[in-house]
């Protein structure tokens, strides 16, 4: 039931565009595995085999730390409406932080939220689709406001003060570069 692509095709990349949530998995050599949900306006697919994610800060920075150890990197979509569909891109990632001169071109393909904490360019070498049958249907509300209040509230120097207490080390304590 699974079918792989050696990259995104236009009903791939359409599908991603209209998925309010996706998923990102990475881990380092050893350690933990991370699974992360994501959600707002922060992802954009710049081709078939490139896509811009705009990391928010969180409570801490797993993917980070694990590109820096081992370069890999997989984000999944699931179709909670509609037919259905589970989309799996592979790739690696370079991760771009507000002092990196490529953080500007980044912002004008997608634009910055408070705490944005970096983008990462994501270059895609396999993509999987399978069947989704075993998802479940659920009903888009809204996205939570709560992360862009609390960073609106912490501003900038607040934000950086948390990435100093939260953000340098992955829960292994392999080191994330937030500040290299």
């Amino acid at each position: 039931m699974a079918d792989q692509f050696q990259a995104l095709t236009e009903s791939h990349m359409a599908f991603i565009r209209a998925q309010k949530i996706f998923f990102v998995g990475s881990a380092a050599r050893d350690g933990r595995v991370n699974v992360s949900p994501k959600g707002q306006d922060s992802l954009a697919v710049l081709g078939p085999s490139e896509i811009l994610w705009l990391n928010l800060t969180g409570s801490g920075n797993e993917t980070a730390a694990h590109l820096l150890d081992v370069n890999r990197l997989t984000l999944m979509w699931c179709a909670f409406e509609g037919p259905p569909l589970i989309l799996r891109a592979y790739g690696s990632a370079l991760a771009v932080h507000p002092r990196d001169e490529d953080w500007q071109t980044c912002a004008t393909a997608l634009p910055p939220a408070p705490g944005a904490r970096q983008y990462f360019r994501v270059r895609v070498d396999l993509v999987q689709t399978s069947c989704g049958y075993a998802v479940p249907f659920f009903d888009y509300r809204e996205d939570r406001v709560a992360l862009t209040r609390w960073a609106e509230k912490k501003g900038e120097a607040g934000v950086v003060e948390y990435w100093a207490k939260k953000n340098q080390r992955s829960l292994d304590g392999y080191p994330t570069g937030i500040f290299d």
